[in-house]
């Protein structure tokens, strides 16, 4: 048994002495490293740079280096690097190690968005600071992993030819424009479209980047000469038309990497190109906006400002209010009002225009869009359960779609006193909406209280948000059934259709000097409807330049296929303008549904 285990000792010792050579090869190798100054500066300086401490990554370059760049010079180099780059994310791939001429490297990789994932070094070089250890030599070429001494990291790229827009129905909205040049950009801000004219307001144009864009767009490698999308479908849409850069990311003459541009496929949209026609012709040369949609919020039609403008908008808001008061409980379409020719709040007279007398049920003074009944009515809910119905709806958030404006009211805590939240609570006072966002209103309640994302791409719909019950999106479909059969709508009815529908009509300026601007009540309706609440002093203020007109709508009521909002500026009375404007545009898209 003795020699038996003195021959396995005998067989295990070349074992075990390599063994210990190793370990003592790895010790003395680890010691070299994890105590040399120059690999511990190397793997800190690169860390720093994955994680942008660009003041810690200048602290350890040499004094004469920082004499020739200031710290936020070299923060800036070293961001225009990675957006030049189109850097998505950056890390240490290992571990420092030995570079020819005494230079140490620290391999990273960088994932990029045109140019795939690299994997490059950083090589530097180290210079003995007096009392300090060694400090970093640094140049130019340090900006960025893979660039040699003397080089500067640069690219140069173009976008292939931008894909053409197409209509729901496939048909062609936009394409390249004649006169493009060879690369497929146009060479003007246009482009065109068989629908002509027709089709500008919703397509809108596409010109040079403008300045507040350049850095995100650089970022994404899209060339500084490049044409892009400004407004309307063109900007909305940007990114999937464009498609993707090709070229190449270049240190100093060398290529470090090549990506090959990528022409994106034509792209169907949600707009009718009947509805859009229906929507140019009846707004005409008037100043105003259209929006038509489906309750899913697949916009079919955009004609003049409709996504971009902001103005009061008057009693088309009361949806919003009046939902708000169902939800609380606070009134029910039976609860009745006195009739009256005025409210008073914060001691402030509310007339009727021309001293009418309005009031009875809520679905009554509904109909006929009476001030004296909505203004106390929105006291009662109170600005914070107001405010909070309106951001449910979409206020005080951004549309979704680039290029559209964000509908607003103040906050809460600066809606003070029972005049600024009666003011309010009639879509006066601070309150700017688009017709986007009305539309979305007209939508929501018609899809049942829930609101849609708005869109122009005819994917399943998003998610949706409970802005309301059901039960009370069926009272607000009745109460707006009601204003287009004998309230301040009913120049928006149709034969054979049920439409329901809500007046605005938004006071433009000041009416008394207890009153802010833009903040008056407003009338409603034509000469031979009922009319809306003024502010005292405001009475004999019935030009129509003082006054934007609304309207928004959706039909067939019981079964929603169509929603619109129409706004026209400084003309008049919402029912009297704005709802004819509505009823051919909803007329144009059932017929275009048949």
């Amino acid at each position: 048994m003795t020699e038996s285990r003195n021959q396995r000792l005998r067989r295990a010792r070349p074992v075990l002495v390599l063994a210990a050579v190793a370990f003592a090869l790895g010790a003395i190798l680890g010691a070299r490293h994890t105590t040399s100054p120059a690999y511990a500066l190397a793997e800190r300086f690169v860390s720093a740079w994955t994680h942008a401490k660009y003041l810690s990554m200048y602290e350890d370059i040499t004094p004469s280096s920082q004499r020739s760049i200031t710290a936020g010079e070299f923060a800036q180099a070293y961001e225009q690097a990675l957006t030049i780059a189109t850097a998505n994310t950056i890390k240490v791939a290992g571990k420092a190690h030995a570079a020819p001429h005494g230079a140490v490297a620290v391999p990273v990789c960088v994932r990029t968005r045109l140019f795939g994932t690299l994997a490059l070094d950083f090589t530097l070089h180290f210079s003995e600071a007096a009392n300090s250890g060694p400090r970093i030599a640094w140049s130019r070429s340090l900006e960025f992993p893979g660039l040699d001494p003397g080089e500067l990291l640069s690219r140069d790229t173009a976008l292939p030819e931008r894909a053409p827009l197409l209509a729901r129905d496939g048909s062609v909205l936009a394409e390249a424009a004649a006169g493009s040049d060879t690369s497929g950009q146009p060479t003007q801000a246009t482009r065109d479209s068989p629908l002509g004219d027709v089709a500008d307001a919703v397509l809108g144009e596409v010109g040079t980047i403008p300045a507040s864009r350049r850095q995100t767009l650089e970022r994404e490698g899209v060339p500084g000469d490049a044409i892009v999308g400004l407004s309307g479908l063109e900007l909305a849409l940007d990114a999937h038309l464009r498609g993707s850069a090709g070229g190449a990311l270049l240190a100093g003459k060398r290529v470090l990497a090549y990506a090959r541009p990528h022409t994106a496929q034509p792209l169907r949209t949600t707009v009718s190109p009947a509805v859009q026609r229906a929507a140019v012709t009846a707004l005409g040369g008037q100043l105003g906006g259209v929006v038509a949609m489906q309750p899913s919020g697949q916009i079919l039609a955009v004609a003049g400002i409709g996504l971009d403008a902001l103005q009061p908008p008057g009693s088309t808001f009361k949806m919003v209010t009046t939902t708000g008061v169902l939800s609380a409980g606070i009134a029910s379409p039976h609860t009745v009002f006195p009739y009256a020719t005025s409210a008073t709040l914060d001691g402030v007279k509310l007339n009727n225009a021309n001293g009418e007398e309005c009031g009875g049920s809520l679905e009554l003074a509904f109909a006929v869009s009476c001030n004296s009944v909505f203004s106390p009515l929105g006291v009662k809910l109170g600005a914070t359960r107001l405010v909070a119905m309106a951001e449910r709806f979409g206020f005080n958030h951004d549309p979704g779609i680039p290029g559209a404006a964000e509908s607003t009211l103040p906050p809460a805590s600066q809606i003070q006193g029972e005049l600024d939240v009666g003011s309010t609570a009639i879509g006066q006072g601070q309150v700017l909406a688009s017709p986007l966002e009305m539309a979305i209103v007209a939508a929501t309640i018609a899809d049942g209280g829930r609101r849609p994302q708005p869109t122009f791409l005819p994917a399943p719909p998003s998610p949706s948000v409970t802005v309301a019950s059901a039960s009370v999106a069926h009272v607000m479909r009745r109460l707006m059934i009601g204003v287009v059969r004998e309230g301040t709508g009913t120049a928006a009815a149709i034969p054979g259709v049920t439409v329901a529908g809500k007046t605005g009509t938004a006071e433009l300026k000041t009416c008394s000097s207890t009153t802010p601007a833009a903040s008056s009540p407003e009338r409603e309706g034509a000469s031979n409807q009922p009319h809306e609440a003024a502010h005292e002093g405001c009475g004999g203020e019935s030009e129509a330049a003082n006054t934007d007109a609304w309207f928004a709508a959706f039909a067939p009521a019981l079964h929603p296929r169509i929603v619109v909002c129409v706004m026209l500026v400084k003309d008049g009375a919402g029912g009297a303008t704005a709802a004819p404007v509505a009823r051919e545009v909803i007329e144009a898209a059932l017929q275009a549904e048949r």
